[in-house]
């Protein structure tokens, strides 16, 4: 199987077609396509909240058009608008509840159907119960008539959820603090530790390599041994099983980390379908070691294992300087269907640790700055080479005016690039602003006052990719990144006139303005503009994992021969070349990662017979069952498949309606009727 893909192709829950007679026969053939995420209409035309959104909307849906072609594939609803998606799935009963909370009459924007809309939502609990036009009832309601409403915004490239930083998270719209540029090499005693502080905000980490390589008092110049790198990889493999959501890297401050650890643990992320995520080796382009041979080597890994890859902050480690050359590296790795993608703080100045291997010898000329470029964070100090060598033996963190501003405008375009603050605040507030104003400085700066990215891509790249970059073994965040009827109640809502950033290199503290509510599992973190210091919801964000039990989930009659069936989240699976003995044929686009069937003309269209016998086994008892992303393609309609091992199994019934057949089922086998 070749390396898998991690576009998203996410569904959605359809729950009814009443009162929208005008698209019931749009809808009315492709009512199997009703579960949890189907990708709603990428590219479909949105109705603006009000006249003076038309052009932007318009603009925004341009933009759409040319990032989204070739990605994109034909569904039910690609004819449907967001708002009439929303409509579809809205019952009489919904209308008839009494709401916890109703957010009456805001602009509601949900990037996976493309919404943006003036609506209501109502909230039950911690989830969203509807979304609509019509007039709902609640206990409590929020007028959010000029305001954006917007799925909360999920930080994947922050550290641990301190007391103190986790509230300046929430005033900048952050309901999700993900650890994975970090993280732990002990999920199971961070989770735990976590859990039992009571955090406002969910939280998740990755397994993180560095600080699980300090066992063994390796210095940041030093490798690891062929006996250690298994240890290593053993304890990743644990903490995976213990929640870790991906391993991190950090390549240029412990330059010592080589190939031959890198590759072991890339090679059981490719295992376990989790991404790595990658502080680059090199941050300039001054020879030896440049951003990109920083670049070719991660996409190297990416093609030898098949491991997904997140490059961590593209605008500071990879591509300043470069930035035009590194993301066509990176724009040509994906065309080959390798699983990359980036994510950026929207500064245009760096910070680290002065006493990090980023400030070895040489540092002036790599990054092109002196000792005056460099401001000790916090402070309105510039730094002397004398205080330079101060606040380096004390381990201080500075900024460093050295990223070219055009480089933030060109790396936050592309579609694969989402938003990450590689930063908390900390007691002593020696950090970066980004720690709390980057979410409002994307939106505020980037797409209201310089247009750079629209609106609805910001709010994608702040909510939605993150969720899909973490999601394919995260249930958890499959509800989040989204406004829906079932999603969890994780929201934002700011005025987009004012909303911005307020932090600064001297008071990094200072929490963004224009964020009026924040939302975490339907209670209010931030309530009116103020912190709610009495919410601790958070919820873990862990990896998951299913494995074949060894029983069988009923068996397949099809032409009298018999298949075994699998279970998986309730719905029945079957081996995928079980369709080439039925006369249908496979083929398997390692871009797309999609296989594309076709009915052949004789009986039997497999190549492989190996692969057909199996069709007729159970899995290995134990083995892995996972969600790549792969497809199967018949006539421009797909299905998501599932794999385990080195095989793919279909859901039942959506692939027997995928090729024209249809199945009944006495309770312990299923039956094919016919086919077309």
């Amino acid at each position: 199987m070749e390396a898998h893909d991690h576009r998203r192709r996410n569904r959605k829950r359809l729950f009814g077609i009443a009162n929208l007679a005008a698209v019931c026969l749009i809808i009315g053939g492709f009512i199997v396509w009703g579960s949890m995420h189907n990708e709603m209409g990428k590219g479909v035309k949105e109705t603006a909240s009000t006249s003076g959104d038309k052009a932007q909307l318009a603009g925004e849906e341009d933009r759409r058009s040319n990032k989204k072609k070739g990605s994109g594939k034909r569904t039910a609803d690609a004819a449907l608008t967001g708002q009439q998606l929303a409509e579809a799935a809205v019952t009489q009963a919904d209308l008839k509840k009494t709401y916890d909370i109703v957010i009456k009459g805001g602009r509601v924007i949900n990037p996976e159907t493309r919404l943006d809309a003036v609506m209501n939502v109502g909230i039950i609990g911690d989830e969203i119960g509807v979304v609509t036009t019509k007039q709902l009832t609640g206990k409590r309601t929020i007028d959010a008539a000029g305001l954006v409403v917007a799925p909360g915004f999920i930080d994947n490239l922050s550290y641990d959820p301190n007391p103190l930083g986790v509230w300046n998270k929430i005033a900048d719209g952050v309901t999700s603090n993900i650890a994975m540029h970090g993280g732990t090499a002990s999920p199971d005693k961070w989770y735990a530790y976590y859990g039992h502080n009571e955090t406002p905000v969910h939280y998740g980490a990755s397994f993180f390599y560095s600080q699980a390589r300090n066992q063994f008092k390796l210095g940041r110049y030093d490798s690891a041994s062929t006996e250690q790198v298994a240890q290593l990889r053993a304890q990743a493999e644990k903490a995976l099983n213990d929640g870790a959501l991906g391993i991190s890297f950090s390549l240029e401050y412990v330059p010592g980390v080589q190939a031959s650890e890198i590759v072991p643990l890339m090679e059981l992320a490719h295992e376990y379908n989790v991404p790595v995520y990658f502080h680059a080796r090199y941050s300039d382009m001054e020879e030896p070691g440049t951003n990109i041979d920083a670049l070719n080597e991660l996409i190297g890994y990416a093609r030898q294992t098949g491991a997904a890859v997140h490059i961590d902050h593209i605008n500071s480690t990879g591509g300043t300087f470069s930035m035009t050359q590194s993301l066509a590296l990176v724009e040509k790795a994906r065309a080959e269907g390798l699983d990359i993608t980036a994510c950026i703080y929207p500064y245009d100045y760096w910070g680290t640790y002065l006493n990090s291997a980023r400030f070895d010898e040489g540092w002036q000329s790599r990054f092109h700055i002196d000792y005056n470029d460099l401001q000790l964070a916090g402070s309105t100090e510039r730094l002397t080479e004398q205080t330079f060598a101060q606040y380096k033996k004390e381990g201080k963190l500075a900024v460093a005016y050295a990223i070219p501003p055009e480089d933030i405008d060109e790396s936050i375009k592309p579609s694969y690039v989402m938003i990450g603050s590689d930063a908390i605040l900390e007691p002593g507030l020696n950090n970066h602003p980004r720690a709390s104003g980057t979410f409002a400085r994307t939106i505020g700066l980037y797409a209201r006052e310089r247009g750079v990215i629209t609106l609805m891509e910001a709010i994608e790249k702040t909510s939605l990719l993150p969720a899909q970059r973490l999601e394919k073994e995260a249930p958890l965040l499959k509800r989040k990144g989204r406004i829906a009827k079932g999603m969890d109640a994780d929201l934002v809502l700011f005025d987009y006139k004012t909303i911005i950033d307020q932090s600064t290199v001297e008071h990094p503290e200072l929490y963004s303005t224009g964020i009026r509510y924040v939302l975490v599992g339907g209670q209010a973190a931030l309530d009116d503009g103020k912190v709610n210091r009495r919410i601790h919801v958070g919820q873990p964000v862990k990896s998951e994992f299913k494995r074949v039990d060894g029983t069988a989930g009923g068996q397949l009659d099809w032409n009298n021969k018999e298949y075994p069936l699998l279970s998986y989240n309730g719905r029945q699976y079957v081996d995928l070349y079980a369709g080439t003995e039925q006369g249908y044929s496979l083929n398997w686009d390692k871009v797309s990662h999609s296989f594309t069937v076709t009915a052949s003309q004789g009986n039997s269209a497999v190549a492989d017979a190996g692969l057909l016998e199996l069709a007729h086994q159970m899995p290995e008892t134990g083995t892995l069952m996972l969600e790549r992303g792969y497809q199967a393609v018949k006539d421009g309609t797909s299905i998501e498949l599932l794999s385990i091992g080195e095989r793919v199994f279909a859901p039942l019934e959506p692939f027997m309606n995928l090729i024209g057949a249809s199945v009944t089922n006495n309770g312990i086998t299923w039956t094919v009727n016919s086919s077309s």
